[in-house]
């Protein structure tokens, strides 16, 4: 069985921060947007970060490392920016769904530089393989809800 190093422990509990901070930057969008579809695919979206943290945080504790709590930095300032473009924008769901989409590559990007360590235990890398999937997914639907808004 495989262990996790030191550097691999601290990348997945920089993902699972990132996980946290878009669990909470969705449901944030999800209270701020009128419209249903995108109301429903933000909520959705918001569970499952919810639920992409639990596994992150069983895989962690398996591997006998510390979870770290909280949100990060650039998460709170993602959110702040959200508040105030939802607060000034003449077309704040846009401007929302659009922050999601940056957010949502940026993800993307996050999960394949952890993925591409080669220590990654097999279980690690197959949950996260799942989640980037996930994520992929998620992204193709919200730009067909791009073109309805």
């Amino acid at each position: 069985m495989s262990t996790y190093t030191e550097e691999v422990g601290k990348k997945l509990n920089d993902l699972l921060e990132k996980t946290y901070d878009a669990e909470k930057g969705f449901k944030k969008a999800a209270e701020n947007v009128e419209n249903p579809s995108l109301k429903s695919y933000f909520s959705d979206k918001a569970q499952e970060r919810y639920n992409f943290g639990h596994e992150l945080k069983s895989e962690l504790i398996s591997f006998n490392q510390e979870i770290d709590k909280g949100g990060s930095a650039t998460g709170t300032i993602h959110r702040a920016w959200m508040d105030v473009k939802s607060l000034f924008s003449s077309e704040d769901e846009e401007s929302m769904l659009e922050e999601a989409i940056r957010g949502e590559k940026a993800a993307i990007n996050e999960y394949k530089e952890v993925i591409s360590d080669t220590s990654l235990p097999l279980s690690t890398k197959s949950i996260l393989e799942s989640q980037k999937t996930k994520i992929e997914n998620g992204l193709s639907k919200i730009k067909t809800l791009e073109s309805f808004s």
